[in-house]
């Protein structure tokens, strides 16, 4: 299977089945092809905007049969108006310094992200990734990928001191996607997913960028359903991209 792109063809392949990790007792199927060669970011813009997502070197999309629970979303960055609470998240981490880097993996980096697997998503099918692991998902990239480290600031000089939370993203001309966000367990209060979510917002509107990509969210999914709560928030279908309603009051954290 394939489909044509501005100039050049795109082969598709569509993987077998699996437990689906969101819904029990459904099966995931997947439709991807590879990222690669000179032409893999606009190749990547062109899939992002059509719901696509990328790990490693291959861009993904759920094919799954008789299921179209997992839905693409981004939220509307130039719109977002944080409610109360998270403006309160805002405040709490806001002696947080981020810094953009390239995507280069650090021993600091991964044993965050150990910690974070452990404490967080020990059944999941990350847990037991090792250094070379972690590596080959920072490092292979054939788009603009890098990571972005919160680091606390150390009182009355100003200095980054230690590493807290990062994001993977994925840069692109519309925006930018989030890949994955790993922070300290034990920072509860600080709710750092949120935080980063938030900080990613603000970025993208810094940058003139439209929208925030965050991958995939599910009816019905605790893991997913968070995502709501960053409104406007656009879902893509068969009409394209179309705002999701607001969630109903007392849903938000």
């Amino acid at each position: 299977m394939s489909v044509q792109g501005r100039g050049f063809p795109i082969p598709f392949l569509v993987t077998t089945e699996v437990p689906c990790p969101y819904l029990p007792g459904r099966m995931e199927r997947k439709i991807i092809t590879e990222l690669s060669g000179a032409q893999s970011p606009e190749l990547f813009e062109i899939l992002s905007r059509a719901g696509f997502r990328r790990s490693h070197s291959i861009a993904y999309r759920p094919a799954c049969v008789g299921c179209r629970a997992c839905v693409p979303v981004r939220i509307v960055a130039s719109d977002f108006a944080p409610s109360r609470s998270m403006r309160k998240i805002l405040a709490r981490n806001q002696g947080l310094r981020a810094t953009v880097t390239e995507a280069l993996p650090t021993q600091e980096q991964f044993k965050l992200f150990a910690r974070y697997l452990e404490a967080r998503h020990n059944d999941g099918e990350m847990v037991g990734m090792g250094p070379q692991d972690y590596a080959s998902m920072v490092g292979d990239s054939p788009v603009d990928t890098r990571i972005v480290e919160f680091r606390e600031t150390r009182p009355g000089k100003g200095e980054s001191g230690k590493l807290v939370a990062a994001c993977l993203t994925d840069w692109g001309k519309d925006g930018i996607s989030a890949v994955y966000s790993f922070f300290e367990p034990n920072l509860t209060r600080n709710s750092l997913g949120s935080f980063i979510v938030l900080w990613l917002i603000g970025e993208a509107r810094r940058r003139g960028l439209p929208y925030i990509y965050l991958g995939y969210w599910v009816a019905g999914s605790q893991k997913m359903d968070y995502k709501r709560r960053y409104q406007p928030i656009e879902a893509y279908g068969a009409a394209g991209w179309v705002r999701m309603p607001a969630e109903e009051p007392g849903e938000q954290e």
